[in-house]
């Protein structure tokens, strides 16, 4: 038997065998956020399930004996999340590990700035902090603007498609939860969005093997006439 034609069949069907990997879907559901238990968000007034906060601090800083340079720095960020799910008019499937999944994103954000009236008292907006020169004049060794205050936000209501592995607990309860070295995807795109690049693959992958099958049996057909 030719190895040829032997090992090309047996990549063909390898091929195929990947291609019904990527085109296999755990579960897809596409509803709206729900929570029996949301956050009152601070800075927009919105209701969320998962919300995570930072602050900016600005502040000049001398670089010379009469220039100030305009600087920044970060404050850990924090994020809070209640247990959520999804509502599709008929059911309703709890949520877990979201922000650890694909396409996951906010699609909320607010942000206040507040200016230090004590060191610097016309800074109170964002717009004015923005436009401030880079450099400026000065006798202090620093000088505190103010600290952005950023909130982003999962807003109850908003409606997403999740893509992973559907498990269900001793009272019948189902969630969505990262699959084992599977898709998991939590976005506001549709279900077909999702999964189209994975359908391409298979596709191709189809395609593929399908030509390394016929090209291998060919080999062998002719060393068996």
């Amino acid at each position: 038997m030719p190895k040829d034609g032997i090992l090309s069949c047996l990549g063909g069907g390898a091929l195929y065998l990947l291609g019904w990997f990527c085109d296999r879907l755990v579960v897809a559901i596409r509803g709206k956020v729900f929570s029996e238990t949301p956050i009152n968000c601070e800075l927009s007034g919105l209701q969320g399930v998962v919300v995570e906060q930072r602050e900016e601090q600005y502040f000049l800083k001398r670089i010379k004996d009469d220039e100030w340079m305009k600087d920044y720095k970060f404050t850990p960020s924090t994020t809070k999340e209640v247990p959520w799910y999804l509502d599709d008019g008929t059911f309703r499937v709890n949520v877990v590990g979201a922000r650890r999944a694909g396409g996951f994103e906010y699609p909320a954000e607010n942000a206040v700035f507040e200016g230090s009236k004590r060191s610097w008292p016309q800074i109170e907006t964002l717009a004015f902090l923005k436009n401030l020169p880079l450099i400026t004049k000065g006798k202090k060794d620093h000088k505190i603007l103010g600290v952005k205050r950023i909130e982003r936000v999962l807003p109850v209501g908003t409606s997403l498609s999740v893509v992973g592995e559907a498990v269900k607990d001793g009272n019948g309860t189902i969630s969505i939860r990262e699959p084992y070295r599977r898709p998991f995807y939590v976005s506001p795109k549709t279900i077909d969005q999702l999964t189209e690049e994975s359908r391409m693959w298979a596709r191709l992958l189809y395609v593929a093997s399908f030509g390394f099958i016929v090209y291998g049996g060919v080999q062998i057909a002719k060393h068996s006439i």
